[in-house]
């Protein structure tokens, strides 16, 4: 469905502008576009790179074995069906740290790693779990404290201020989490 709206803007874009006589425009908004695209594929990849080395080395020296452990009451809450040891927390617990730091990109290996271990304790293997559901909605709601990517995006389109957007952010992720959260719950006791 969203290939066929982006589909009907960009064909309609071209045509509007071939009826116009403004094909210039369209060549020059490709190429600007372009460039920016690669651009800001540069400056993300060293945020990403940066921040999936720290989140490595926060691995590598037991810091995610050890907040997984902090978070076991959480944990509980939110994942009653995963035992408390299951390799599946753990990666869990890599990707909320993650994504809490506002790096959705370095959150998406630990996941991806999660599912697959959720997978593992699913039953029926052609229809997901709460645990998995629930997981799902986390990630969906945007948990995040700081988002470094908007940061990351606001500086390098020059915002006099990048960091003014914090307090909001944290203000919406934090609502649309207890929401999703909530409705989660919801849906797992009525499905």
């Amino acid at each position: 469905m969203l290939d066929a709206i982006w589909g009907f803007f960009i064909i309609g874009g071209i045509l509007t502008a071939a009826a116009l006589g403004r094909m210039d425009m369209v060549t020059a908004a490709v190429l600007s576009g372009g460039k920016s695209a690669v651009e800001l594929a540069i400056t993300m990849s060293g945020v990403v790179a940066m921040w999936s080395g720290i989140l490595k080395i926060a691995e590598k020296g037991g810091m995610i074995d050890s907040l997984s452990e902090k978070l076991t009451p959480a944990m509980d809450f939110l994942f009653p069906s995963v035992p408390r040891h299951h390799k599946a927390r753990q990666y869990i617990a890599a990707n909320f740290a993650a994504n809490f730091l506002g790096l959705g990109w370095a959150a998406t290996p630990a996941g991806l790693m999660a599912m697959k271990e959720l997978q593992k304790l699913n039953k029926e293997k052609d229809c997901a779990t709460g645990a998995m559901c629930m997981f799902l909605t986390i990630n969906m709601s945007s948990l995040q404290l700081v988002t470094v990517n908007i940061l990351a995006y606001r500086t390098e389109y020059g915002s006099a201020a990048p960091a003014e957007i914090v307090g909001v952010g944290i203000a919406a992720t934090f609502i649309t989490t207890l929401v999703g959260i909530v409705a989660a719950k919801i849906m797992d006791r009525t499905g």
